[in-house]
């Protein structure tokens, strides 16, 4: 059995091999383990049964002793494959309060951050997914078009870091001239 990780893996009934293609998984294939299901309103509006959580994510605990507990995604860990939510801690022996790791199996989504534009574009992309006219106005306060892009406005230049340091040095020219 080698070590590295294959893509070509197709299955095992072994939990050896399962764990091990788990475990040397990169990243963006780890990414996809960290999948929760969508609450039944969610599920029904973008017509998928679970989406990858992010942080931001409003989510329900549905296993373990912080189970029916609803709170905001604090930070998602794709080395341990973790999920770390809000107001979901344990204290340690020296009296310390600590987030609680939860598998991102263990949750259900019942909110969405949508304010992610490479998550809009992925459901998007899709075809399965209609945006409400708050959300399509909050991406185009942004500047941007349907693709997640942005969009300049008439003839406006694009800054570039030159253009700021010679600014910069025009300003600091006119402070010296007036300090004189």
């Amino acid at each position: 059995m080698k070590s590295e990780f294959s893509t070509k893996w197709k299955a095992s009934k072994q939990p050896r091999k399962q764990r091990k293609y788990r475990h040397n998984a990169p990243l963006h294939i780890r990414h996809r383990f960290l999948s929760a299901h969508l609450s039944r309103e969610l599920a029904k509006r973008f017509r998928r049964k679970s989406i990858p959580v992010r942080k931001g994510d409003e989510v329900e605990v549905m296993r373990g002793e912080f189970r029916k507990f609803r709170g905001n995604v604090e930070r998602v860990d794709m080395g341990r494959g973790r999920v770390y939510v809000e107001g979901v801690k344990i204290k340690k022996a020296d009296g310390s309060e600590v987030l609680r790791a939860i598998d991102a199996s263990n949750v259900r989504l019942t909110k969405l951050n949508l304010g992610d534009k490479y998550r809009q574009r992925m459901l998007e992309r899709k075809g399965k997914v209609t945006f409400t006219a708050e959300e399509t106005a909050a991406k185009e306060n942004k500047g941007e078009d349907k693709k997640g892009r942005g969009i300049k406005a008439e003839g406006e230049k694009k800054e570039t870091a030159m253009d700021k340091a010679e600014a910069e040095a025009k300003e600091d020219a006119k402070t010296e001239e007036g300090a004189s």
